[in-house]
């Protein structure tokens, strides 16, 4: 008994060990006997991806997921069974940095009956660019130009757009390029084109966004076009301020020599600019604009015009009350005007008139050798500066001069023998 208690207790870390290793065995046997493989593809949600940041580079999907189905109610399991997400929290923004390699999760979206035990990538490799703008020109590329047309210089309905992508595809768009094609047929075009983002030698830039994605091109084609100079229209916007006014406007050059189908150019009888504003102007304003071409028509050697608009004082009257005064006036004479006040006219800037104060307005007449008796004097009234007098309300008034000796009584005399 001794013996046989000793055999089984022999060496039992050895035989310990032994057992579980079978159990392991057993249960991978088992695992490795009831997991399926998943034949779809799962595309890789990106998680916290830095609004200022471009994913450089194409994200593969998850594929040949293995996994375990869990209970005898298992359900079909489609692509909508997994998820599979990317961390991008950690990874820097930075152009030109080496890419990074993060881990993919794959989860089931039903873990109590779907166990994933394994996938493909596990990891990727992911580089984040920064997001950039910038403005390039519109260029057009009509192509070959078949035998035997006239093709006229393109119209383009903007002639810059906003580029947006990764810093290092911005970097190197040098236009953005509107493709069309010339029929040997030879009709005008007139559509919208979508754009694209060129480098300078022509080729695509991918991963670009334009703002806006599309142009319309006008081309002439044939020998149907025809020339005429037309007037231009200086076109102004706005009002100047409330203190001035609109005296003229002009344009250099007052003619304009503009080329386009014979239909087009039988209705116009002028070119507009684009508008000028004079918006609160108390000044001249002189700026040179476009003209504001109708499509299908082009300018023949002008670009821009130079548009003047005069701009004055706004101009007007008003009426004041002011107080007469005697210039030179002898302290022993006495003088006696008809009225001691007269209504003054005075013309110039609005501004000007706005902001007197009518107190200040004194009206003179200067009595110096005048005799005694009636007569009738002119009262003078000095303008504030910019002003100017345009009528005295009554011009001309009545002054009675009385002698000292007419104003002073005699003394009093004693008559003889009066004590």
């Amino acid at each position: 008994m001794r013996r046989a208690v000793g055999f089984v207790f022999r060496n039992w870390p050895l035989k310990l060990a032994a057992i579980l290793l079978a159990a392991l065995l057993y249960v991978g046997l088992i695992v490795s006997a009831s997991a399926e493989t998943f034949p779809g593809h799962i595309p890789i949600q990106v998680l916290n991806q830095p609004s200022n940041a471009f994913i450089i580079g194409n994200l593969d999907d998850v594929t040949s997921i293995r996994y375990l189905a869990i209970g005898t109610n298992r359900p079909a399991v489609t692509t909508a069974s997994f998820s599979a997400t990317i961390d991008l929290s950690g990874v820097p923004v930075a152009a030109g940095s080496p890419p990074v390699s993060v881990p993919v999760i794959v989860r089931a979206t039903d873990p109590s009956n779907i166990q994933v035990i394994d996938f493909s990538p596990s990891r990727i490799q992911v580089r984040l660019d920064p997001l950039v703008s910038k403005t390039v020109p519109v260029q057009v590329d009509h192509g070959t130009v078949p035998a035997g047309l006239d093709v006229r210089e393109p119209v383009v309905s903007q002639d810059t757009v906003t580029v947006t992508g990764p810093e290092s595809s911005v970097v190197l768009v040098a236009a953005a390029q509107a493709r069309v094609q010339i029929q040997p047929s030879g009709i005008d075009i007139n559509q919208a084109v979508d754009l694209i983002a060129v480098d300078a030698r022509g080729d695509v830039v991918p991963t670009i966004e334009l703002q806006p994605s599309s142009v319309r091109v006008t081309i002439q084609i044939g020998s149907q076009l025809s020339t005429r100079a037309l007037p231009v229209n200086p076109v102004v916007s706005g009002s100047p301020d409330a203190s001035a006014v609109v005296t003229g406007v002009e344009a250099a050059p007052l003619l304009v020599t503009v080329e386009a189908g014979s239909a087009l150019l039988a209705p116009l009888v002028n070119i507009d600019t684009k508008p000028v504003s004079i918006a609160g102007a108390t000044a001249d304003v002189v700026a040179d604009v476009g003209l504001n071409l109708p499509p299908g028509v082009s300018a023949l050697g002008v670009t821009t015009v130079r548009v003047t608009v005069s701009i004055r004082p706004q101009l007007a009257t008003r009426s004041f009350q002011a107080g007469v005064t005697l210039v030179n006036a002898d302290p022993a004479t006495g003088y006696g005007l008809a009225t001691g006040q007269i209504i003054v006219t005075l013309g110039g800037p609005l501004a000007v008139l706005n902001a007197l104060d009518a107190s200040t307005l004194v009206a003179s007449v200067d009595v110096a050798g005048l005799g005694p008796g009636t007569q009738i004097v002119f009262p003078e009234v000095s303008p504030p500066p910019g002003l100017t007098v345009d009528a005295l309300s009554p011009a001309e008034v009545s002054l009675t001069v009385t002698p000292a000796s007419l104003t002073t009584p005699p003394p009093a005399t004693i008559p003889p023998g009066v004590p």
